[in-house]
């Protein structure tokens, strides 16, 4: 038996997911069949992968504006990431596994065995929400997760990054057409493709090209290639602006390092200031010691005498004082303004670097507007169903052209 392996996006309704809100296309009869593995709700994961985190980054600010509030609200309402992902799984299609027959069954199976590995195979990806569905025309599964990376240098150490987060489980981007998203998927298809053998499923790969396709399925196909092509660009730019949202946040951490700096530098400053209030309300101190003081002359005592052992050594003792004092002062005026120096010197130089980031993420905000249109213009779930076909195909037509590689690359080597 040979199926199909379908992967794709989701619109992320944890209500249709759940079951409280039933589309049409739902057989109510068959919803006591579905399967519910979990479902927290996404305001205490936050709270659970974030909380210390954020205590971490409010305890090391100096100035409350810069503070985190509620890191939950702070993603959801900013527009660098997303506040979760869902995948969608399915084995076969509506026409070989259908819900009711044996064999969706048996797809409901291997799907089954294939979430039971899912959180393991992927620590990185908060699963918060996941349930297989079967009073629907084909079985197939729902996967919430939040993507998160701890560990982080900048900002804080613990965030919502799903390139950061992929990376982190070994998929590391080798340029358009293989990014750590395009690697991931292929990785997970293999997973379920794993699962389907144990259970005599092979995993049908679509062919690169049908010599026998009518006029009418060939348009399809070259119009499925041309969304293909454009969502391969707007995937290519999504994860581009991903790394050039983390190279902002590290910026603007460095930022805020150095105005922290500025902060001490400024109680250094406030700290010397108490030191003079301190030393001037103490003057007594120095009124009062004898040794700062210069004692009447004796009775017929020569002037000479009296300089000699009275006047000279307590004004050395004062210039000893002065001298100490200046020196102190010095010292520490130039090591404030060093100081101030360089972290004028660091800003100036990170604000030029975010200035001229900022025509880069204008131009990936147009990106991902383009791609809201196209969305909007073919419906999200139908460019969500052609976007996952075609790169279906795309990843078949790729396996199936290595071996051809690898042959002329052989008989180029030889014919040397």
């Amino acid at each position: 038996m040979k199926r199909t392996i379908s992967m794709m996006l989701g619109k992320g309704s944890v209500s249709h997911n759940t079951r409280d809100f039933k589309a049409t296309n739902v057989d109510a009869e068959r919803t006591q069949f579905n399967v519910a593995y979990c479902h927290t709700p996404i305001k205490e994961v936050y709270h659970e992968l974030f909380d210390a985190a954020v205590q971490r980054y409010n305890d090391k600010q100096t100035r409350s504006d810069r503070c985190i509030d509620d890191y939950y609200e702070k993603i959801r309402t900013g527009k660098q990431e997303k506040l979760f992902y869902e995948i969608i799984y399915q084995v076969g299609k509506m026409e070989d596994m259908s819900a009711v027959s044996e064999d969706g069954q048996l797809a409901a199976k291997v799907l089954d065995e294939f979430m039971s590995r899912f959180q393991e195979r992927n620590p990185n990806l908060r699963v918060f929400s996941a349930h297989l569905h079967m009073d629907e025309a084909t079985p197939h599964l729902h996967v919430d997760f939040v993507p998160y990376i701890t560990g982080s240098k900048r900002g804080l150490d613990t965030r919502v990054s799903l390139k950061q987060a992929l990376a982190a489980q070994g998929f590391s981007s080798e340029g358009r057409g293989n990014t750590e998203w395009n690697q991931w998927v292929r990785s997970e298809k293999e997973q379920l493709s794993k699962v389907m053998e144990r259970h005599g499923i092979e995993w049908e790969q679509l062919g690169t090209h049908d010599e026998h396709l009518d006029v009418l399925a060939y348009k399809k196909e070259q119009r499925a290639k041309e969304v293909a092509a454009l969502e391969e660009q707007i995937t290519e730019k999504t994860m581009e602006l991903s790394a050039m949202t983390d190279k902002k946040e590290e910026i603007k951490g460095e930022v805020n390092d150095f105005l922290a700096e500025l902060d001490k530098t400024q109680g250094k400053l406030n700290t010397i200031k108490e030191r003079e209030r301190f030393v001037a309300k103490n003057a007594s101190h120095y009124d009062d010691d004898p040794k700062y003081e210069l004692p009447e002359p004796k009775p017929l005592m020569y002037a000479k005498t009296y300089h000699d052992k009275h006047a000279a050594p307590v004004v050395r003792k004062l210039k000893d004082v002065i001298r100490s004092i200046l020196l102190q002062f010095i010292e520490k005026t130039q090591e404030l303004k060093s100081m101030l120096d360089r972290a004028n010197d660091q800003i100036r130089s990170l604000y030029g670097k975010v200035q001229k980031l900022e025509p880069e993420n204008e131009r990936l905000r147009g990106v991902e507007k383009d791609f809201g249109r196209l969305r909007r213009h073919l419906g999200g779930e139908r460019t969500d169903e052609i976007i996952g076909e075609v790169k279906a195909q795309e990843t078949a037509e790729k396996q199936a052209q290595q071996p051809q590689q690898r042959v002329r690359h052989t008989r180029t080597h030889y014919a040397r």
